[in-house]
């Protein structure tokens, strides 16, 4: 089942399409806020710190595969609007073939140089091996991320965004189940709980491999058919290296905070791990609904529909900060519930930064929802790279402000919350400022 996003009405068009991209993705959170979750009420408050932790850095790792993926994405989405089959199966070949190779190296890479990493991010002593116990198992599902990924770009790029859903939500699932069992019932520790990732990752990334396969035949390839090409190379290359730059400077740029929320100490830890749990499922849904709009875009583009396009960027954005208000309103009002899904009520101090966090960063959704709308557009447009440009002023900002705040004693801490929204909002404000003045050689 496929969509053709270059007809019908705009905004209706871009929400049936963005709706299961939403829910799928909310299903993919619950692969590590059920380790969390479960973790944090049945192995303590260091265990919830140790696996916290590790999905920053988790985040960073697949954020390079899941670049790339977009990349490629953008590219099939042009090939689906120019209605070039040739050209979208050539496309495919030489996609697969460049991320399988950088995830088998990058598989390799995060297995040799596990211990350095740990020390980078100042992981205190007391977690130290808990968390890479935890690490060790789940980065053997990498290779499934890398299937999952590739296969879920493909079928959005061609209007399929239902099928990634189903898959995950019986993943999801069964991730539960395994947590359940390995970590209450076997008493496997984090070790259960990063086993049970790992598996329930394998069975959704292969399992949607096998499905493209086999409802998609006009997606195969044999060895002896391929050809690989320069020039298809060097398309494929540009936009996934600059989306993959993209993505992964912003988890670098978070992994740094991690690192700095690390120094003090496991308390802010697992405030900080619950936090940016919430923090994920709340905007979550601006997230995709970005990359739903990215595709609409890119398909678009191809079909040269300029006047579609700008419609869309203003029904978009009117949606997107809707939502966002709703939500923030929501997180405002409900921080207290909230953390304490992950914390017990009996640890004052982490329910006490947790909630302070998710006041500050919960008022200024609207502006990381514009910001991944700005950065799907230019990913759609054959401009990564002004995507590139963004991410670097909110990060930066973001690092930056983080580390001068936290490094005055009134203020500590809770100059790290601030430093986030501060970021988006100036990133905001370049991007849209540079859509405005150069929207016609854009377009």
């Amino acid at each position: 089942m496929t969509k053709d996003l270059t007809r019908g009405p705009i905004t209706k068009t871009m929400l049936l399409f963005a709706v299961p991209m939403i829910l799928g993705n909310l299903l993919q959170q619950l692969y590590n806020v059920a380790d969390t979750l479960i973790v944090g009420q049945f192995l303590g408050p260091d265990a919830l710190a140790a696996v916290g932790s590790s999905y920053t850095l988790m985040t960073f790792l697949t954020s390079i595969l899941l670049g790339l993926c977009m990349g490629s994405g953008a590219v099939f989405s042009i090939r689906c609007g120019e209605q070039n089959q040739e050209g979208l199966k050539n496309s495919i070949v030489h996609s697969f073939v460049m991320i399988a190779v950088l995830s088998l190296i990058l598989n390799i890479a995060v297995f040799l140089f596990l211990d350095p990493i740990l020390h980078f991010l100042k992981v205190p002593e007391s977690i130290y091996h808990m968390m890479r116990s935890y690490l060790w198992i789940i980065f053997y599902g990498i290779t499934a991320t890398f299937f999952y990924n590739f296969f879920a770009s493909l079928l959005r790029a061609v209007g399929n965004s239902v099928t990634p859903l189903i898959f995950l939500g019986v993943c999801a699932l069964l991730n539960i189940g395994l947590d359940l069992l390995f970590v209450i019932q076997f008493h496997w520790g984090v070790a259960g709980a990063a086993a049970a990732t790992v598996i329930a990752q394998y069975v959704s990334g292969l399992g949607l491999f096998a499905y493209t396969l086999l409802f998609f035949p006009e997606f195969r390839f044999s060895l002896k058919g391929i050809r690989l090409k320069k020039e298809v190379f060097s398309e494929i290359a540009r936009f996934s290296s600059l989306t993959c730059l993209q993505q992964s400077v912003m988890n670098l740029g978070i992994l740094m905070v991690q690192g700095l929320v690390n120094s003090f100490g496991p308390a802010v830890m697992a405030a900080f791990a619950a936090g940016v749990k919430i923090d994920s499922f709340a905007y979550m849904p601006v997230q995709d609904f970005g990359n739903a709009f990215s595709t609409f875009t890119a398909q678009n583009f191809g079909a040269k529909e300029s006047k579609r396009i700008r419609s869309g960027m203003k029904s978009a954005v009117c949606c997107s900060i809707l939502f966002c208000l709703v939500i923030s309103f929501c997180v405002f009002a409900f921080a207290r519930p909230l953390m304490l899904l992950f914390v017990k009520p009996t640890e004052t101090e982490i329910l006490s930064i947790g909630i302070r966090y998710l006041h500050i960063e919960g008022a200024f959704y609207f502006g990381i929802g514009c910001l991944f709308l700005l950065y799907g557009f230019y990913r759609a447009v054959d401009r990564p790279g002004m995507s590139v440009v963004l991410t670097g002023i909110s990060l930066g900002t973001r690092v930056l402000l983080a580390h001068i705040l936290s490094g005055i004693p009134a203020i500590g801490v809770v100059g790290i919350w601030w430093s986030v929204p501060i970021g988006w909002i100036l990133a905001d404000i370049v991007g849209f400022g540079y859509l405005l003045r150069m929207r016609r050689s854009i377009l």
